[in-house]
């Protein structure tokens, strides 16, 4: 049997196609062709039909036997009765309620019970803040149904409005303990559950409908799993549903996730608590890594200069500047989602190398400070699981484990959220008992150079010093 797997990404879409019989796949990914100069804005009927068309190519003259989708967490965008979008979908990175999420901020009894109710703090990147800053700008907001990205391409391919529990926990309007839409917040703020898609689980499959067919090219009724977050897929695809397991990913943004089977939330809000199609997720991320090193290189270098370039003219990796990697507002620890990026420690010696070589090492400091508050909460992880961008650059990734001065067991398949969405399949589909018993291939194993320990540690405390310093920013 085969499975096609879509996923509309923050930067690109992808598709796989996988064969269960062979366990062979082909991936293509393709950068979104963008209407927005903002890249925290997408047009969503844009990057559903870039979607589509990809996955189209790639299943032609296949018989596929199941569609399962992905997307992000913490998208949203107004849409009328009609399911037409009517302003633009507003990423996790668009950092327009911040000034809101401030005011809010300074009533510690109700962040308290907002985070214990929902596991998201209240930062700019939840939905349910975006929807209070439509409101202020004069959106009348009774007129209009919520929808995210992912909830968007399974409407689009299905003609149902549904939204599956994981990624429904990402918006700031689901209670954790409950699973369903906690009454009080929506009561807050004014929103009706006619407002708001049914909530469902990856086991309710829906059917691709006529609009969704002949987008495909695939048969009508064909068997289709409603969007999941890839941060949740990813869990499953890199084999970290088990209990200790750390699924560590460094893409455009960053994140550490273990699974438990209860929610786990600290007294004082810190991490965030999420649900994967499978579990809990105890969990903590970051805003700025990838993105950060696309920026600096986007801005500082020539177009055909190439990643490792950059990285090898880097000659002294003793003495470098300390960056601070919020260009995008801060999320875990602090939660500063006006919060300000930069060098410090800049000196007239410093190349534009050096500054490279700060970035890299800033995200995984800022990384590091989320493992601290994980460890904290839920104990060391026995294995952790590294992905995303990071594992194309040997240094980088070698960097990451002398920091962390743990083992680090890397994913032979990049796109691990694609991965988990087709094991999704393959459980439904028969193939396999429970994705929970899904394992993929691993390539290697990236073992930290002890004598590497006290030379990040020291380099951690001046951007704790730089961190500390700055903490009142914005």
């Amino acid at each position: 049997m085969k499975i096609l797997a879509l996923e509309s990404s923050t930067t690109s879409a992808k598709a796989m196609v996988y064969d269960t019989d062979t366990g062979k796949f082909h991936v293509e990914s393709i950068p979104y062709i963008l209407k927005h100069t903002d890249v925290t804005l997408h047009d969503a009927k844009d990057v559903f039909e870039q979607t589509v068309y990809l996955g189209k190519k790639m299943c032609e003259n296949q018989k596929i036997d199941m569609v399962t989708l992905s997307g992000t967490w913490h998208s949203l965008m107004l849409c009328n009765c009609n399911m037409e979008p009517q302003t633009p979908i507003y990423l996790w990175s668009y950092m327009g309620a911040a000034d809101i999420c401030k005011e809010l901020r300074k009533d510690e009894g109700y962040v308290n019970r907002f985070y214990q109710k929902t596991g998201c703090m209240v930062n700019a990147i939840y939905p349910v803040f975006k929807i209070k800053l439509l409101g202020q700008l004069g959106y009348k907001l009774e007129d209009y149904r919520f929808v995210g990205q992912g909830t968007y391409n399974t409407y689009r391919l299905t003609g149902q409005w549904a939204v599956t529990d994981s990624v429904a926990s990402g918006t700031g309007l689901l209670n954790i303990h409950t699973k369903t839409y906690d009454e009080d917040i929506l009561k807050e703020n004014g929103i009706g559950l006619e407002q708001l898609p049914k909530i469902i689980t990856y086991k309710d499959t829906l059917k691709l409908s006529d609009e969704g067919a002949a987008f495909l090219g695939l048969p009508v009724g064909t068997p289709v799993i409603a969007t999941n977050p890839d941060g949740g897929l990813n869990q499953v695809g890199a084999g970290a549903v088990e209990e200790g397991v750390m699924s560590f990913s460094v893409g455009t943004s960053g994140a550490l996730r273990l699974s438990t089977s209860e929610p786990i939330l600290p007294d004082q809000p810190s991490t965030w608590c999420y649900l994967s199609p499978k579990s809990w997720l105890s969990g903590a991320a970051t805003s700025g890594c990838c993105n950060c090193i696309d920026w600096f290189k986007g801005k500082y270098f020539q177009e055909d200069v190439s990643y490792l370039e950059m990285e090898a003219g880097c000659k002294n990796i003793e003495d470098v500047p300390v960056f601070l990697p919020f260009l995008f507002g801060e999320r875990c620890p602090g939660w500063n989602d006006e919060r300000d990026g930069g060098f410090y420690g800049l000196k007239p010696s410093h190349t534009v190398y050096d500054s490279y070589r700060a970035i890299q090492e800033g995200v995984l400091f800022n990384l590091y400070q989320c493992y601290e508050e994980l460890v904290k909460l839920n104990g060391k992880p026995k294995k952790v699981m590294l992905s995303g961008g990071i594992i194309r650059s040997k240094v980088w990734t070698q960097m990451c484990a002398d920091i962390f001065q743990i083992k680090m067991t890397i994913d032979e398949v990049e796109h691990s959220s694609l991965i988990g969405s087709v094991a999704l399949g393959m459980e439904l589909l028969g193939v396999i008992p429970d994705a929970k018993n899904f394992k993929s291939n691993y390539s290697q194993v990236i073992i930290p150079n002890p004598e590497m320990k006290d030379f990040y540690s020291k380099k951690y405390q001046k951007y704790l010093y730089w961190y500390e310093i700055t903490k009142e920013q914005g």
